[in-house]
């Protein structure tokens, strides 16, 4: 990887990324692209500002796009920049759909009209399939897509013109579809949040700890597994494929919280916000991940054990150091 742009670089889990980037190719060029408003750089990025390049730009202003790829001239791109908070793409649909769907399809056009030929590896996300019948679990990338919310509905939008990119234009676009994983910088993930308000009643900051549905079951994996996935993906898989990544824990959300309350240092009382429902949940997320553990070698480096120990020590630290 010789030169390497990364959108949303700012963000929790293309922050990750870029540490992972920056310590893998220690001489490559990182190119971030981060909004003029964002002001995230100097917390996810602060242990390697001197190995990134940002740009200022919004996916959604043409001109600033064709500018930074200009001026990156990237031979592979991170696509991860997006509105990603499900519950809030119920309360702000249209800026989300908006945002996710003409984002994408401004850099793609960017780059056909660029006329540049990178790899590109497009993050989509478990949330394309929706509520699955159970008799598609495991879940399979021919898994029919039914979102069930408008941030699924865009992350769908984006798989498409990947696909359609490819198939049209030969750009060269790899799709993952991520399901849930840890992530310590990202606090609308229930597990990050369950773990912050574990940290606040530690510090005697919370009384009690709120939840929304504790039935849906996830298939958890570490960022930083995740963030070396996705390298793999731009590597090693086929573009105008898509490729399912997760983890090898299944849990439910309830049995996640009781796991972190067992681990807590004081006892953790909790109880349901009902503002904390979806209007419509997705309740059983389980991937088959046979095709890309196939095609790239990749296992998971973390246990579980490890990686929830990574993110209440991060999540303590955070409490600290308000």
């Amino acid at each position: 990887m010789e030169s390497i742009l990364i959108t949303g670089i700012t963000g929790s889990g293309a922050s990750y990324l870029a540490e992972h980037l920056a310590s893998t190719y220690p001489e490559a060029k990182i190119h971030g692209i981060t909004r003029w408003h964002s002001t995230t750089a100097p917390i996810n990025l602060s242990g390697i500002m001197d190995r990134v390049q940002l740009h200022e730009c919004d996916l959604c202003d043409f001109s600033s796009v064709m500018r930074a790829l200009q001026v990156s001239k990237p031979t592979h791109i991170f696509h991860l920049a997006s509105h990603a908070n499900v519950r809030a793409g119920f309360i702000t649909p249209l800026s989300v759909i908006n945002n996710n769907i003409m984002g994408t399809a401004n850099l793609f056009e960017a780059i056909r009209l660029a006329e540049i030929d990178p790899h590109i590896q497009l993050c989509s996300t478990s949330e394309v399939y929706g509520q699955v019948d159970p008799k598609n679990v495991p879940i399979k990338e021919d898994c029919p897509q039914k979102p069930s919310s408008p941030y699924a509905v865009s992350k769908t939008a984006q798989d498409h013109l990947g696909y359609t990119y490819f198939k049209s234009y030969d750009v060269k676009v790899i799709t993952t579809r991520m399901f849930a994983y840890f992530n310590p910088r990202r606090s609308d993930l229930f597990s990050t949040s369950f773990a912050l308000q574990v940290a606040l009643i530690e510090a005697e900051k919370q009384d009690k700890l709120f939840h929304g549905n504790l039935d849906s079951v996830r298939t958890l994996i570490d960022v930083r597994d995740a963030m070396e996935a996705y390298r793999l993906a731009l590597l090693k898989c086929q573009p105008g494929e898509a490729y399912n990544i997760g983890g090898q824990t299944t849990i439910s959300v309830g049995e996640f919280l009781d796991v972190l309350k067992q681990k807590a240092k004081v006892k953790i009382v909790s109880e349901v916000d009902p503002s904390l429902l979806r209007p419509s949940d997705v309740t059983l997320q389980i991937p088959d991940c046979s095709k890309f553990n196939s095609e790239t070698g990749w296992t998971p480096k973390y246990s579980f054990e490890e990686s929830v120990e990574h993110l209440l020590e991060n999540c303590r630290r955070q409490i600290r150091h308000k």
